[in-house]
């Protein structure tokens, strides 16, 4: 009857194991992680009126860093500000760094103040643009209007 009893061990140095497993310092027959190198992508900017996003893919638009206004801490109508883009730029230009981006396309999205902030801060940061395409969504024809009101 001892022999099917489970104990568990409530010491801190049998519970320091799985602390470690879980926060993934430990890793047992798991594939080693490899970053990849990824020198040429793409920046997608997403101007808002309220906001701006920016995110850095690679060519085939996985995505390697973002970051967007309320990230960095600015609140309310800061966020849509040009110096908002700039820092909102550089903070998810140094989370990308460590793949190596050097090149990146631009689409620009939207038609918020930080829209040519952000293009000139991604010059700023080093980062080579090889191009600036618009890719702002436009209604050909808009929405079906309503019907006449019958009274």
């Amino acid at each position: 009857m001892d022999e099917n009893k489970i104990t568990t061990d409530k010491t801190p140095e049998a519970a320091a194991p799985a602390a470690e497993k879980k926060a993934g310092k430990v890793k047992r027959g798991g594939k080693k992680v490899v970053s990849r190198q990824v020198s040429l992508g793409r920046a997608y900017i997403k101007a808002t009126y309220n906001n701006t996003l920016v995110t850095f893919t690679d060519q085939n638009g996985n995505v390697l860093s973002w970051s967007s206004a309320g990230q960095c801490g600015f609140k309310g109508p800061k966020k849509a500000t040009p110096y908002a883009a700039s820092i909102i730029v550089k903070d998810a230009f140094e989370k990308a760094k460590k793949y190596g981006l050097k090149e990146v396309s631009v689409f620009v999205r939207g038609i918020g103040g930080g829209r040519e902030a952000a293009v000139r801060a991604l010059n700023a940061n080093g980062i080579a643009v090889n191009g600036i395409k618009d890719i702002t969504p436009i209604p050909h024809n808009g929405c079906r209007a309503k019907k006449p009101r019958r009274v």
